[in-house]
């Protein structure tokens, strides 16, 4: 190992060079306080990357152990420190003449989200953080002609004045407002609390009284400027214990069948969203800190075009044979939101969200009233059967809309009425209104659903492209190139960040390689992935050393196999 002179020496002795000459700084250096490892990295073009790792010993940043002493504590605890060093980066980042800030040092940043990362660990002998690096490019003249050189002068501020700074400033405990960081990790465990409580006590959500749920119109950020507070109904409220944040008062969702009424523009679009999103943890200052919805909700919109392959939405029309094993290249609204809703209970979702805003409208209801007139009917819609669904497999629906959710009404295990950001109980009222439920006899069992399996056919899952073996790349958060394949994800609503788009397409080609040729279902290997994560780590996901990695549920894999448009399925069990 190197240390930081023979570091600096080697900038200057290979400034002005060209930028081949880059691959000379791979290793390790110590900088004293800690140490940075360059990864080696291959120079393709004009802009040349490296990931760097910088590791700081515990005994230099002195972070105390009670802050990250549980599993919780520690993904809350490295998502501070990550925010912590991304807002120094960002702080020193310089403008060019256009008045265009540039940095050249590029962490992965989170959202809203409070998620697992790879970017940044922590642990009782180190903290360790990864980071990409553009490297500091010239122009030079040589001749007739203008080349690429090494700025070696850039590379040296860059290293030993700019992330110095940054490291001092975001990663030392004696450089952190340490109220802010207890604060920051009692949140997440407080959240947490909450969602153990409704796991345990057959609940699916709580919305705390005086939440902020309604987001900027461009962003996931809290509209701070004409957002009202969530009020609920003194009748509704109930109270939840948390460890650091005494009790929190607010609506708790029990499980079964629950109808939300209530027009766009009164908030029932924004308070859909945050049960949807109360998946995740919220840092402090969201506004949704304390909107929870239990781990395995997952959110069914209609998405017209997507491919589907061997699903069985046979029950969504009327047991006709042709939808057994139904496939497409391109399924319409209703054939997608039916083969979503089936999906998502493959992969092991016991509560699906549904909004009639992203909802196919005959997917969602019927006219019961012209059944008298129609001998049949060729699709049956979900208000048909939900009650059924909830009762005989155990499963919740929350079903939200103003329109289109009456025949809901009459069979709802409980319905809630928000009206300007107001939410009250009217389910003794809306049993009283003449609406005749459409319900459907000619299933006699739905345990089907659940018991059905799919194996993957591991041909079809193939990350080659024309010029390399494995080719996995983000263009944004709606886009996964996978091979030869573009995966959509702009209707997967949960997916959080592009990160975790990028984490799956690591994971199907893990998955490819390690369980697909075993014979297992499609949920058994969403099984095997679960506990490989969460038993080794993100890392286990990669060739090469990246830090830009955040995990997704099982929901969102299995989501984004089941739109590859090359995935294929072998066979089918029962």
């Amino acid at each position: 190992m190197k240390d930081k002179k023979e570091f600096f020496k080697l900038l200057e002795e290979i400034d002005g060079k060209p930028i081949e000459e880059f691959l000379q700084i791979v290793g390790d250096y110590d900088f004293t306080r800690y140490v940075i490892k360059c990864h080696p990295f291959n120079i393709d073009g004009d802009v040349v990357k490296s990931v760097f790792s910088l590791r700081i010993p515990q005994t230099i940043s002195e972070i105390p152990e009670f802050l990250f002493d549980n599993s919780i504590k520690k993904t809350a605890l490295e998502d501070y420190l990550l925010r912590c060093f991304n807002n120094s980066i960002n702080s020193i980042a310089e403008f060019d003449y256009n008045g265009i800030a540039r940095k050249n040092i590029n962490v992965s940043s989170p959202n809203q989200k409070i998620l697992p990362r790879n970017t940044l660990v922590i642990t009782s002998e180190f903290i360790e953080v990864r980071f990409e690096v553009d490297l500091p490019t010239q122009q030079i003249k040589i001749e007739d002609g203008i080349f690429l050189a090494i700025d070696g002068e850039r590379m040296q501020d860059l290293f030993f004045e700019d992330l110095m700074e940054s490291v001092g400033e975001s990663l030392l405990f004696c450089n952190i407002d340490k109220n802010e960081a207890e604060c920051f990790v009692n949140n997440m465990e407080n959240a947490n609390a909450i969602r153990d409580y409704l796991s345990s006590s057959n609940q699916v959500a709580f919305l705390e009284n005086g939440s902020l749920i309604k987001r900027d119109r461009l962003s996931d950020l809290p509209d701070y400027i004409s957002s009202i507070p969530l009020e609920i109904d003194e009748n509704l409220s109930q109270s939840v214990s948390t460890p650091r944040g005494g009790e929190i008062n607010g609506l708790v969702i029990p499980k079964g069948l629950t109808v939300i009424i209530g027009n766009s523009s009164d908030g029932r679009i924004d308070i859909s969203d945050a049960i949807s999103q109360g998946i995740y943890n919220h840092i402090l200052g969201d506004g949704r800190e304390h909107c929870i919805t239990v781990s395995d909700a997952v959110e069914i919109c209609c998405e017209p075009g997507r491919s589907v392959q061997n699903v069985d939405i046979s029950f969504f029309n009327n047991k006709n044979t042709f939808y057994k094993n139904f496939s497409s290249n391109s399924a319409d609204a209703f054939e997608s939101q039916a083969a979503s809703f089936v999906e998502s209970l493959e992969a092991g979702s016991r509560v699906l969200l549904l909004d009639e805003e992203t909802s196919s409208s005959s997917f969602l209801t019927s006219d019961s009233r012209l059944l008298s007139i129609q001998n049949h009917q060729s699709q049956s819609s979900l208000s048909s059967f939900a009650k059924r669904l909830v009762d005989e497999l155990g499963i919740s629906i929350i079903v939200s809309g103003s329109s289109l959710i009456a025949e809901f009404l009459p069979i709802a295990d409980q319905v809630y009425k928000i009206e300007d950001y107001k939410v009250s109980d009217v389910t003794d009222e809306v049993k009283t209104l003449d609406i005749t439920p459409n319900s459907l006899d000619n299933i006699e069992d739905l345990s089907s659903i659940l018991g059905r399996a799919r194996y993957i056919m591991p041909s079809s899952i193939d990350p080659s492209s024309k010029y390399n073996d494995v080719y996995i790349d983000v263009d944004s958060e709606d886009f996964l190139n996978f091979g030869r394949s573009i995966i959509d994800t702009s209707y997967i609503n949960q997916i959080s960040s592009a990160d975790q788009v990028r984490t799956i397409g690591m994971i199907l080609y893990y998955a490819k390689l390690r369980y697909m040729d075993e014979g297992y279902s499609l949920r058994e290997i969403l099984d095997f992935v679960d506990r490989d994560l969460s038993n080794e780590g993100l890392n286990i996901l990669i060739r090469n050393v990246c830090g830009n990695l955040s995990r997704p549920r099982r929901h969102e894999i299995a989501a984004l196999i089941n739109r590859l448009p090359a995935f294929r399925v072998s066979h089918i069990t029962n």
